[in-house]
């Protein structure tokens, strides 16, 4: 979490409330249960900005957080995976589609 603080330019509290208002999304790893970020999250110094609306379109369609994770870094036909495809900017509409389809 300090290091998404410092690559984000902030501080520890307002990842904290970033993660809460689901503009990011984590998922604690490892013995110390340590909540980790995913820095393909993070572009140009801040959250990728078409993420929390797929965010909460997942959730809406009852993932977890680990299940929306893994939905986002799993490979589809983007091409890629929907983290790939909110990076470039240009699939937003066409990555919430698939998002919302989950739920039916």
């Amino acid at each position: 979490m300090p290091d998404v603080a410092e690559l984000i330019g902030t501080d520890f509290g307002k990842v904290r409330r970033m993660l809460q208002e689901r503009v990011l999304i984590g998922m604690r790893r490892g013995e110390r249960k340590i909540m980790c970020v995913p820095e393909e999250l993070i572009k140009d110094g801040a959250p990728l900005p078409d993420l929390q609306g797929t965010l909460v379109v997942l959730a809406d369609s009852g993932y977890s957080d680990e299940e929306a994770l893994r939905w986002l870094f799993t490979e589809d036909d983007y091409p890629g995976t929907p983290v790939d495809a909110l990076r470039s900017g240009h699939r937003k509409t066409e990555v919430r589609r698939r998002a919302q389809a989950l739920a039916f």
